[in-house]
């Protein structure tokens, strides 16, 4: 796409728009051609030294082992982004209605390209995929409230479903009435068919009775503990119980494993663009398949002058707001291309390097990876030493604090609180349980010597004989089944 260098060459770009891409309202639809862009010359493969000067807003004084939750954003998609808000703030009238909605659709065509959708209007951009998952369940709960859907039919979703999702499960269609059911997934993991017996036994109660299965809420790769899911798999089962709609939040997905929307086959997915594809905050996208009844049922929660236009266009205009981040999905896209095999040998290398620092913190630890290498992306979980006594979700968070304050590394830590009652507690070399996982990520910025501060920082305090329970307020006193007391 265009980068202006100045208004006055946006101005005439944006002139050149063909009027067919622009609607009876004025401004460009997002469905027709886009305008004509000059064709990139393909760059030489990124350096290392190149890609050092891509992070360096990073704080240098911070090992980041945690890409998973934020995400990156090279300079150079930066300086395209900050072009683009020129671009706004120098003639808004202009931008609205001759470029926002080419530049939108460009990025919407590059999701469509990358994701293998059927067609660009099966593409909404949204700011995260909680906001996707609104759209969805929104949907889910006007069927509850108007009848479509009796109450007490069901909603099936993982144990491990991220926070955020859960929270919008209860907020919309428990309260319309639905009965949510979870699939207790195993913790640690040690094979797709685990997770594959524990979603058949949960579509079994949530069937039972003759009720209907009417959403099923599958995460690609659950956040926290991060785990691949077999979603290919689990769709299909789906489809063959007669589940009616399937949604798949794969907020972590895109930049970290392949995906092929049509070989998937849900009836929704949604994935960050700001977590493992570069992109600025907030980007994502809602692919809906076309043709499908449901889909010109689906509104943006955010009402504004485009609603009844479809999701693409009600998505593109929430109100005056900083669009920019949605705008530059080619540029990042140009990024990746930078590196040896595009977006795919990025995945790759990443995950290589994500196993390898895994087994060597494993190994300084006398512990083991929470699953394994097959279920893994560019994140994977570490059992941490049992002497520290985590012993609740308070623990791992205090510890989490503490890393980031006292030794400069950032990363999350999982309590396993053993939510499924027949799995046995996994014990380290030792043979003592294993309550605390850290989740480390590996993006294209990281070094080895980030994860030997993280392994140093653990290392130190066992050294010390640090417990969580140091950490605890003095009124709260645990005496756990591990022993640990504080």
């Amino acid at each position: 796409y265009p980068l202006y260098p100045n208004p006055s060459a946006a101005a005439a770009s944006m002139a050149s728009i063909p009027s067919n891409d622009v609607s009876e309202n004025g401004h460009g639809n997002g469905n027709g051609p886009s305008p004509p862009r000059a064709k990139r010359p393909r760059a030489a493969l990124i350096s290392a030294a190149q890609i050092r000067d891509e992070f360096a807003h990073h704080d240098p004084a911070v090992a980041r082992v945690n890409n998973g939750s934020f995400g990156c954003c090279p300079a150079s998609v930066l300086e395209a982004q900050a072009r683009w808000q020129r671009l706004f703030l120098a003639q808004p009238d202009a931008f609205y209605f001759d470029g926002l909605q080419p530049g939108l659709r460009r990025s919407r065509a590059a999701v469509a390209a990358l994701v293998n959708a059927g067609d660009v209007s099966e593409i909404s951009l949204v700011d995260n995929a909680t906001t996707a998952a609104a759209i969805v369940l929104q949907h889910a709960a006007w069927s509850f409230a108007e009848g479509h859907f009796a109450r007490g039919d069901a909603v099936l979703m993982l144990h491990y479903a991220y926070g955020a999702v859960k929270k919008s499960i209860q907020a919309y269609v428990a309260r319309a009435g639905a009965t949510v059911v979870e699939v207790p997934l195993p913790f640690p993991v040690t094979s797709p068919d685990a997770i594959i017996t524990e979603f058949h036994a949960a579509l079994a109660v949530a069937k039972a009775g003759g009720r209907k299965v009417r959403l099923a809420v599958i995460d690609h790769i659950t956040s926290m503990p991060s785990v691949l899911i077999p979603v290919k798999e689990l769709v299909a089962i789906c489809r063959q119980e007669g589940v009616d709609k399937v949604f798949v939040d794969a907020a972590h997905s895109v930049g970290q494993v392949p995906v092929d929307v049509r070989d998937i086959g849900a009836d929704f997915y949604t994935s960050n663009l700001h977590k493992w594809f570069f992109c600025p905050p907030a980007v994502a996208f809602l692919h809906t398949r076309k043709g499908g009844p449901i889909t010109s049922q689906l509104h943006h929660p955010v009402v504004s002058h485009e609603y009844g236009n479809g999701l693409p266009m009600e998505s593109g205009w929430i109100g005056t707001r900083d669009y920019s981040a949605q705008i530059v999905v080619p540029e990042a896209i140009h990024f990746v291309n930078r590196f040896e095999g595009g977006i795919e040998g990025i995945r790759s290398r990443n995950h290589e390097k994500v196993i390898e620092m895994g087994r060597m913190l494993a190994e300084a630890w006398g512990t083991f990876l929470g699953s394994p290498p097959v279920m893994c992306g560019s994140m994977a979980m570490v059992g941490m030493p049992c002497c520290l006594c985590i012993e609740s979700d308070d623990d791992a968070l205090r510890v989490r604090t503490m890393l980031r304050k006292d030794f400069k590394v950032e990363v999350p830590i999982y309590y396993n609180s053993r939510q499924v009652k027949v799995q046995e507690m996994a014990k380290d070399n030792n043979s003592d349980p294993v309550t605390g996982y850290v989740r480390i990520s590996h993006q294209v910025y990281n070094v080895k010597e980030e994860y030997e501060r993280l392994r140093d920082a653990v290392n130190k305090l066992v050294a010390e004989g640090f417990t969580s329970a140091k950490l605890r307020p003095a009124e709260k006193t645990i005496i756990s089944w591990t022993g640990c007391a504080g």
